[in-house]
């Protein structure tokens, strides 16, 4: 089984409703780590530019960079597919945070521990989506096995965009409806 997310850029509008939504779930702080997050690109040359959002968080990896690098299996794949963390096994180390291309894991200070994205499995498991789902107002995110993402959301679907660690390198669980603007070679981080 693989579960993944599903994210349609034509639709989203960089609100960041689903990473307000989710630090509000893990009971973060506003100027804290990000386990979905929302970032702003620019790309083209005028006349020809486009802006684009990146929304991100764990991809639940089918070769996850993050569990081969973690000492103690603290960073494991649970049997539904999805990329897990558990605190009582977790040393510290920061070995999950450094590896992983796509900064899912990050080093709550404040707390001591390790923070990323568990695709809301508690949630899952009462037959709910994960928060950052449902909070989108736009409805561009979707979770679910992937066969079934690809058959509801059609063809032309991509894993990777020019801004992003290549699929290669992990083989990420997600699905993107890119926006041509998002295609570019060209392109540079913005701050909204």
């Amino acid at each position: 089984m693989s579960l993944g997310f599903y994210v349609d850029m034509e639709r989203c509008i960089g609100c960041r409703t689903c990473q307000v939504a989710c630090k509000d779930r893990h009971n973060l702080q506003v100027a804290g780590p990000r386990p979905r997050r929302v970032d702003s690109f620019e790309s083209g040359t005028y006349p020809e530019v486009g802006m684009f959002h990146v929304v991100m968080s764990c991809n639940h990896c089918e070769n996850p960079a993050c569990t081969a690098a973690c000492p103690t299996g603290a960073m494991y794949k649970s049997a539904d597919g999805t990329v897990l963390h558990d605190d009582e096994k977790c040393i510290r180390c920061q070995a999950c945070v450094m590896a992983c291309p796509y900064g899912a894991p990050q080093y709550v200070k404040i707390d001591d521990l390790i923070l990323k994205c568990d695709a809301c499995g508690a949630l899952r498991v009462a037959g709910k989506n994960p928060t950052c789902v449902d909070a989108c107002p736009m409805r561009a995110l979707d979770f679910g096995e992937m066969d079934e993402l690809v058959q509801k959301y059609g063809e032309g679907l991509v894993s990777e965009l020019p801004c992003i660690e290549p699929a290669a390198t992990t083989n990420p669980n997600l699905l993107i409806k890119a926006s041509p603007a998002a295609l570019s070679e060209e392109f540079n981080a913005i701050v909204l």
